[in-house]
């Protein structure tokens, strides 16, 4: 008979299905045994699936964390963009360039003091009271409070102008044991220490004359060679001592250690200068140099108003370029300068001659155009102003003057 239903689909075979009382039994054994399994398959699952919930709540966490720091993030970008949109960047650029240009100039300005104070620490000179206050002044430029720095820099140059006033006051006396004999009249030979009268006042000069028939000008320097930094100096005793001379003067104008703008130039000269070996130092650099300068050959001394006037002759004893000219041809060369350092007074060294007399010496608490005076008073031919302040240094069977920092040169008299 043809059974129009549905063919129904078999059951699993490990599952049994009862057909009698004892298949019944054996059903339900079977039954609790696949419930069993059930179970722990089913708390197997539990366990993995709170395992993931937790590690995907942690997960969440952290990226909410994330999400939180990136929000914080975004908000103050765009509060820092919306303060840079509402500044005026022009107005901050020229205030900037403002900045830059005092910050220039305050350094400009504080160089010169820093220099003064290290060459009066080579005078041995007490300078606690002046660092303190350049150190006032430092503060107030790093603060950019340019006018309370501008007005302690006022007070500290005043403040350096006494002290060197004072130095000059006290070389004066220091200079000779006894009083300074009023003379317009330069000695012949050897050491005078002489008061000379002129029209802008009395000034005491140590001076030193050497007759050229019988000695020979010199040019001693510590380096054989040009020398452009780091260069070798010695003190003017060593120089004495090392040459034979009976007497010498510190060289031409130098870069000392101490001074910050000779960073990378340290103890070098960059004037024309012929040494007693015959070289000639800077000669490149020297061509076209508008320098004055002195030199002596045989029992004379000449005078050149520019070195690029001068050629590089070897026969002659020394050349010395240098600044100021104070006579040419008995003639007050001197035409005035913008330099402090050549304004101000002090000790003013120098290299002359009247005659075939040369002299080296010092004119006492003097500018330069007192000291050309003075020079002219005394009847001078030509004369040469050398180094000044700390580098001061005069010889003659001992220090008249000095000794003052060591020299990369130095201007001897040697008995031919």
């Amino acid at each position: 008979m043809k059974n129009n239903s549905k063919a129904q689909k078999s059951p699993p075979k490990n599952l049994y299905f009862p057909e009698s009382e004892f298949d019944t039994i054996k059903f339900v054994k079977q039954l609790y045994k696949f419930k069993k399994y059930t179970v722990k398959i089913l708390a197997v699952i539990t366990v993995i699936s709170l395992f993931a919930s937790f590690f995907y709540f942690l997960q969440s966490e952290t990226l909410k964390t994330q999400i939180l720091n990136l929000d914080k993030t975004l908000k103050s970008t765009k509060k820092e963009l919306s303060d840079l949109e509402n500044q005026d960047q022009v107005k901050i650029n020229e205030q900037l360039k403002i900045d830059i240009k005092k910050t220039h100039d305050a350094y400009s300005q504080i160089i010169k003091p820093y220099e003064k104070i290290q060459d009066l620490k080579v005078q041995k000179q007490d300078t606690k009271d002046l660092e303190k206050t350049y150190a006032g002044i430092l503060q107030y430029l790093s603060d950019l409070n340019y006018s309370s720095g501008s007005a302690l820099l006022t007070q500290l140059n005043s403040d350096i102008d006494r002290k060197y006033s004072a130095i000059a006051t006290a070389q004066t006396s220091a200079t000779s044991n006894q009083t300074a004999n009023l003379s317009n009249t330069p000695p012949t030979n050897g050491y005078s220490f002489q008061a000379v009268k002129t029209d802008a006042g009395t000034f005491n000069v140590a001076i030193i004359a050497a007759d050229l028939n019988s000695t020979r000008v010199i040019i001693d320097t510590a380096s054989d060679s040009d020398c452009s930094n780091n260069c070798p100096v010695m003190s003017l005793g060593d120089y004495v001592a090392r040459s034979g001379a009976y007497a010498g003067i510190n060289g031409p104008f130098f870069c000392p250690a101490e001074y910050p703008s000779c960073a990378g130039k340290t103890n070098s000269f960059d004037t024309l200068l012929m040494n007693s070996k015959k070289h000639y130092f800077n000669s490149d650099n020297n061509k076209y140099s508008t320098v004055p300068l002195v030199y002596f050959s045989g029992n004379s001394m000449g005078v050149r108003g520019q070195s690029l006037d001068w050629g590089r002759d070897t026969g002659v004893d020394a050349v010395v370029a240098n600044f100021p000219l104070y006579i040419s041809g008995g003639n007050n060369a001197f035409g005035g300068s913008s330099d402090p350092k050549i304004n101000n007074a002090g000790p003013r060294t120098f290299v002359a001659n009247k005659g075939n007399i040369a002299y080296i010496g010092i004119v006492y608490s003097a500018s330069a155009a007192q000291a050309a005076g003075v020079l002219k008073t005394l009847g001078m031919e030509n004369a040469l102003g050398l180094d000044q302040g700390g580098s001061t240094a005069l010889w003659s069977n001992g220090y008249k003057a000095g000794p003052g920092r060591s020299l990369p040169s130095a201007l001897l008299f040697i008995r031919k």
